[in-house]
């Protein structure tokens, strides 16, 4: 069983930066689609960005050119880095792992975290 940890979340300011993990365990990461979601208040679930095996990445609309996601294989963990953050971006953030699809636009991943609280205020 697949197991996801996230870490790093907080509350910064406008503009800030932060950079969350998600240590994955019970499975080899690197051998897996691997994904970012993000769930506001009173909002549905969004993709943030994906990353595949083969390290075909993708991001949705809203965070391109201001995310980062990447992973380190040899300590199995998934990063996002996060800057120019604005207020829109406070959401709980959640990992992912194993999709047949392997897009931001499909929420068909096998396994989740329980997610990183991220707040930005002005």
């Amino acid at each position: 069983q697949m197991r996801l940890v996230e870490s790093g979340g907080g509350s910064v300011q406008t503009g800030s930066s932060l950079r969350l993990s998600c240590a994955a365990s019970g499975w080899p990461s690197s051998t897996r689609c691997m994904a970012w979601f993000r769930q506001a208040p009173g909002k549905e679930r969004e993709g943030v960005a994906s990353i595949s095996t083969y390290g075909k990445i993708e991001y949705a609309e809203f965070v391109k050119g201001r995310f980062t996601i990447s992973r380190d294989n040899t300590k199995n963990t998934l990063f996002l880095q996060m800057t120019s953050l604005k207020s829109d971006d406070t959401a709980m953030y959640y990992c992912a792992a194993i999709s047949p699809s392997c897009s931001t636009a499909s929420q068909d991943y096998v396994h989740w975290g329980q997610g990183t609280q991220v707040t930005v205020s002005s």
